[in-house]
């Protein structure tokens, strides 16, 4: 059981590095040009994209959306 929680842990904290990147590439790209940040720069137009996908989707991309929040808010700082 002990191998299962630091699998789980490493799992969360790569989740948690991947969040903090999300977010430093949508600060990144609304302070600087998109073709200035080479790494970061296609976050906002990724999320925006996925954001009008999800609404396409009607009843399907509301679950969807309601369970990505519920992964996300459910997280459990170590």
């Amino acid at each position: 059981m002990d191998f299962m929680n630091t699998v789980k842990g490493w799992i969360g904290a790569l989740t948690e590095v991947g969040l903090m990147l999300i977010a430093l590439g949508v600060v990144a790209g609304l302070l600087v040009p998109p073709d200035k940040v080479p790494f970061l720069g296609g976050v906002t137009k990724n999320l925006v994209t996925f954001v009008t996908d999800l609404s396409t989707g009607g009843l399907v991309g509301l679950i969807v959306l309601g369970f990505l929040l519920w992964l996300i808010s459910n997280r459990k700082m170590a």
